[in-house]
């Protein structure tokens, strides 16, 4: 084979390969979990912008074999990241305390009525007593925590195909009118933590309200058990918490 020809070979196959990986792009479509993840990630810019709030929060979790269903108080703080939790329901007037880098990285917590004897307890996060009636430590609790796990959540289950993507419009939350965006996967697989995962995010405010996950049936043909149910109300983000609403000597606690 001459130069001249040589040259017309490859440049033949160059334009050959371009034309195959152009093809090749053309053929690919977007993950229908992407526009998902990143509605996800403007709704969770929006909560972190908030450096503080106060809500009502309830949950539903399904931790071991028993369903824990707890209603309470909660205010965040981002940074320093602090949590104070007052229970209304059960356990009425139970407090429990959490600043990043104080009390040795532990939780303050304390029972009301006749527990209230034991006292102030300090606990690791992840102790048994504290993790008793939760599927997640405090570490993770609020708004911005919970939408950074669906994000992640979804960001792996990107990575495979089974994934159906729904979006509603108007589904009421209480007096909350929301955009729900669910996710579901068909079949049980080692890829999927969840069969199905919703994300609730408020009309008024585009901030995240509630998330549900839905566990894989153990009986072909039954529906998904609902395994976690977390739900913010009554969010007021025009408060501004400083260090006395996480002090453990605030004259309204009583720890």
């Amino acid at each position: 084979m001459n130069c001249a020809k040589c040259i017309t070979f490859f440049v033949t196959m160059n334009l050959l390969l371009a034309v195959a990986v152009q093809a090749d792009e053309v053929g690919k479509t977007e993950h229908p979990l992407q526009p998902a993840i990143l509605y996800a990630k403007s709704c969770l810019k929006k909560i972190e912008a908030i450096p503080s709030y106060e809500a009502s929060f309830f949950k539903q979790e399904v931790v071991g074999s028993i369903l824990v269903k707890q209603k309470i108080k909660i205010k965040i703080r981002h940074k320093p990241f602090s949590v104070y939790l007052y229970f209304e329901n059960p356990h009425e007037g139970r407090e429990v305390l959490y600043v990043e880098g104080q009390n040795r990285g532990n939780l303050l917590a304390h029972e009301a009525g006749l527990l209230s004897v034991v006292g102030t307890m300090e606990l690791a996060p992840t102790d048994s007593t504290a993790m008793s009636e939760n599927r997640y430590p405090i570490t993770m609790a609020g708004i911005g925590n919970l939408v950074e796990t669906v994000i992640r959540q979804w960001q792996q289950e990107a990575k495979f195909d089974e994934s159906d993507v729904k979006y509603y419009k108007d589904a009421q939350l209480g007096k909350m009118t929301c955009r729900v965006v669910e996710c579901s996967h068909p079949t049980p697989r080692r890829n999927f933590k969840f069969q199905k995962t919703r994300l609730w995010v408020d009309d008024a405010t585009g901030l995240p309200v509630r998330v549900q996950q839905y566990a894989f049936p153990r009986v072909t043909g039954a529906k998904p058990p609902l395994v976690e149910d977390y739900t913010f109300s009554d969010i007021r983000t025009n408060v501004r918490l400083t260090d006395a609403d996480f002090d453990r000597d605030n004259t309204k606690y009583a720890f």
